[in-house]
């Protein structure tokens, strides 16, 4: 028992846990300067795993989690997964959410901590020392950016006007 006890932290960082993934709103495009809702979707797994010739049932819970945005803004770790927003509610500032300074495609990688315990041949539970980390794959993020004109021609009555479908900015189709 000592010996599992002593190399328990090491398979547990060796486990195939899943980091859970990225999900952003709006996704796959977002625009600068807005806010970006970012959340984990991140849970609890069990394994079944032998050790020395024992049963080890290890139980790993996600408590932690830090985000690299792909900009070089990095968050955490701290302990919110963040969590989904109504559409109506995307561009809001979350405590997980970015805003993007620049255009360009950035990958943006999870890094989620777990916390373990294991029990031994149906043994009580027993905690891991430490925490495994475990990276989910990166989430590419397209920031755009808008353009806002204000036009004062009726596309109605000048169909010809600056702004109107069909026509360029210098107001000729």
């Amino acid at each position: 028992m000592p010996r599992i006890a002593a190399d328990i932290q090491r398979q547990f960082q060796n486990l195939p846990v899943s980091a859970g993934r990225v999900v952003a709103q709006p996704s796959p495009n977002t625009l600068r300067g807005a806010e970006t809702n970012f959340y984990a979707d991140a849970v609890e797994q069990q394994f079944d795993i032998t050790m020395f010739g024992q049963k080890v049932h290890v139980v790993a819970t996600p408590v932690q989690y830090a985000w690299n945005y792909g900009d070089g803004t990095v968050f955490g770790p701290q302990p919110s997964m963040g969590g989904p927003l109504p559409q109506d509610r995307w561009g809001e500032k979350t405590r997980t959410s970015h805003a993007y300074g620049a255009t360009g495609d950035f990958q943006v990688v999870l890094t989620t901590s777990f916390q373990g315990t294991y029990s031994v041949n149906s043994g009580p539970p027993l905690q891991i020392p430490g925490q495994g980390q475990f990276s989910a794959p990166p989430q590419t993020i397209s920031v755009w950016r808008s353009l806002t004109r204000n036009y004062a021609d009726d596309c109605h009555v000048n169909p010809q006007g600056q702004g109107c479908p069909g026509v360029g900015a210098g107001g000729v189709r």
